[in-house]
């Protein structure tokens, strides 16, 4: 392999997006969150800080969200119903200590938009 072919390393990326279309190595995960996703309820991720929590968690978001372009050629492509899609709230705590419930609001603001239409009635 030339170097003119040689894909580049995804040092300190964590969007799952970016390494697909970035033309970045990435080691196939899905079938440990196809895994994940269709086993149990509930997951607490306890890893070391650098340990790709943050692009695990992103690929969820981006499979939850049904991009299916960013998973071609991937295990999960063929295995997952791309027509349905899931809501996906993010919260960040990347930013250090809140301080208190404002400071908190201000900053997933943008995570949880306030929804004002009318929710439909499921009994109807």
């Amino acid at each position: 392999m030339t170097d003119a072919h040689r894909r580049k390393l995804p040092i300190g990326i964590q969007t799952f997006s970016d390494i697909c279309e970035g033309d970045y190595y990435y080691v196939d995960k899905t079938p440990h969150i196809e895994r994940l996703v269709n086993q149990n309820k509930y997951y607490f991720l306890s890893r070391p800080r650098r340990f790709g929590k943050s692009l695990l968690l992103d690929t969820l978001h981006c499979l939850f969200e049904g991009r299916q372009a960013l998973f071609e050629g991937l295990y999960i492509q063929d295995k997952w119903d791309w027509q349905q899609r899931y809501p996906v709230i993010r919260i960040s705590f990347a930013d250090g200590v809140m301080q208190g419930r404002e400071g908190w609001r201000r900053s997933n603001t943008k995570a949880m938009p306030i929804n004002t239409a009318p929710m439909a009635n499921p009994s109807t």
